[in-house]
């Protein structure tokens, strides 16, 4: 029994042995791991409870894993700063680090509400539907509203974090103002990064383009496959992939064959003989037209454009869905029609007319090499 009672003694007498701050890092450490262990075990029941939910909701626990333990983490070391015995100085490292710790978090925290708050009203349109106007619309403006609140988030924590610190405080206040508008020098030396976020902000509000328009750029027809905050993809008809300036589509005319719509006509011209009847063209264009699954059946037209020297101009106009059905519903009357052409009317194919009717005489008496080259006529 003496032995018994003398032992808290002991280990009162050890403790008091040990060094304060060695005592406090083990505390810290302590709590550091309770938090981590405890978090884990909640993450895991919220999971078993959203596990017959639906997808949205079990992303949305798994994606807050990372935030809730660092929160945990950070309550952990709060509790065992104030409880372990530590120096001013030690207690002021300490505090500085779970200050951080917060702010970082408030802006993890930040970036995830945006993420979902972005993905919850992005899940109402539907970009695979054949009139996915409305659908691009809102998908190119809160895609780019989003990375432009991503990066401002990001900024705006990391210039708080470093405010806390007093070394480094003055860079944290013109990392701040540079993200607001600071000075000339900041402003000229950012000038490219500033441009195209200000034309990112112009592109999300009056939307010349959207996810997926069809687009003429550079003499290139392509896709609008993704907006970032300083550039666009384009994704070319051969697969190529263009990148684009923002800023390109604020200062540089550009074709947009899908702005209010995704229907188009298309043309496809025919050089004929004059001779050829135009009426009935006009009913065989009909004709294909109508047993083809590409015709939208809104526009069809035929119509002689032009005279040219030896051949007449004729134009053929024709409605599709979008812009590849137009080009499909093109090379396709191309060759319905040349061979329809072909079959009906052979000699209204273009060709080049001679008439020596009046040069036998002349031919007659001629050198022969005049000859041979008349005959080559």
């Amino acid at each position: 029994m003496p032995a018994a009672r003398a032992l808290p003694f002991n280990l009162a007498d050890r403790l008091h042995a040990v060094p304060d701050w060695a005592l406090s890092a083990a505390v810290i450490a302590v709590a550091a791991i309770f938090a981590w262990w405890f978090h884990n075990l909640v993450f895991r029941f919220s999971m078993r409870l959203v596990r017959d939910q639906d997808l949205f909701r079990r992303s949305l626990v798994s994606r807050t894993r990372g935030p809730s333990r660092l929160a945990f983490v950070t309550i952990g070391l709060a509790l065992a700063a104030a409880f372990a015995p530590m120096s001013g100085q030690e207690a002021a490292i300490i505090a500085r680090i779970v200050t951080v710790a917060f702010i970082l978090l408030a802006g993890w925290c930040g970036l995830i509400a945006l993420h979902v708050w972005t993905t919850l009203h992005l899940r109402r349109f539907k970009l695979d539907s054949e009139d996915n106007l409305l659908a691009r619309k809102h998908v190119t403006q809160f895609r780019i509203l989003k990375r432009v609140g991503e990066l401002l988030i990001v900024v705006v924590t990391a210039s708080a974090a470093l405010m806390t610190f007093e070394s480094v405080r003055q860079f944290g206040v013109g990392l701040l103002a540079s993200a607001g508008a600071a000075g000339i020098v900041v402003g000229l030396a950012l000038q490219p990064i500033l441009k195209n976020l200000i034309a990112g902000v112009q592109l999300a509000i009056t939307q010349p383009i959207r996810i997926d328009d069809a687009l003429l750029v550079e003499n290139e027809w392509g896709n609008v496959e993704e907006i970032t905050s300083t550039y666009v993809v384009i994704r070319l008809w051969d697969w190529r992939r263009l990148i684009v300036p923002l800023s390109y589509f604020i200062e540089t005319p550009f074709q947009n064959w899908t702005r209010e719509g995704a229907a188009l006509i298309g043309t496809v011209f025919l050089y004929t003989d004059f001779t050829v009847p135009v009426g009935d063209l006009r009913a065989k264009l009909e004709e294909i037209l109508r047993g083809s699954k590409l015709w939208d059946g809104r526009v069809v037209s035929l119509q002689v454009t032009d005279f040219k020297e030896h051949t007449m101009e004729i134009r053929l106009l024709m409605s599709a869905r979008d812009s590849p059905k137009v080009f499909d519903l093109r090379c396709e009357v191309r060759e319905k029609m040349m061979a329809y052409l072909q079959e009906a009317y052979p000699d209204a194919l273009p060709r080049l007319r001679a008439d020596l009717a009046g040069m036998s005489g002349a031919v007659a008496g001629a050198p022969a090499r005049q000859v041979n080259a008349a005959e080559g006529l």
